[in-house]
């Protein structure tokens, strides 16, 4: 691109009939620059109008994790403490169980102390699972033992060591057992 002289002095000091076409290139120069001035200002304030945009939204994305994260912490402390309360009958029980002195009045408060825990449990929503005669399931059982045994069907479980327990499709313990065939 060629560039042309738009100052003052060059105008101005030509011969009067060169003057006047002179002077119409530069009104038309000034002009243009006048324009690309506009321009540029425009692009410049768009420019600024998009940083603020943009750190407007950067604020506020950080103010959704902090919220998030904040709700998440409040949530966990929730289930916990809903957890914990179901669970402190279950304590206070075990320590009236320790004062008895009589075997057979301790044997009667395990077992109440048993069902009491049962009871928390299912109030929490989780279920127990892994009982004899079940079908064995690698997915649900841990399986410690194996027989043979005449007279009982394919992968089904004689004896479990310990139960199993999950909420909802969430394993929370595998039952450990002997299954047989």
């Amino acid at each position: 691109m060629e560039e042309k002289d738009i100052s003052t002095e060059a105008c101005e000091s030509e011969s009067a009939p060169k003057k006047t076409k002179k002077k119409n290139e530069c009104d038309e120069l000034r002009e243009r620059v006048d324009a690309l001035t506009k321009e540029l200002d425009a692009a410049a304030l768009a420019a600024v109008e998009q940083n603020d945009k943009y750190l407007r939204m950067a604020a506020e994305y950080e103010n959704f994790r902090r919220r998030s994260k904040e709700e998440r912490s409040a949530t966990y402390e929730s289930a916990l403490a809903d957890a914990v309360s179901e669970l402190l009958p279950i304590l206070d029980n075990l320590e009236r169980a320790a004062q008895f002195t009589d075997g057979e009045q301790v044997r009667e408060g395990l077992k109440m102390i048993a069902a009491s825990v049962d009871g928390a449990l299912s109030k929490l929503g989780v279920e127990r699972f892994g009982k004899p005669g079940d079908k064995f399931d690698p997915n649900l059982h841990n399986a410690v033992m194996h027989e043979e045994a005449e007279g009982l069907g394919e992968g089904e479980i004689t004896d479990v060591f310990q139960t199993g327990y999950k909420k909802g499709n969430k394993i929370i313990r595998f039952a450990m057992v002997k299954s047989v065939n």
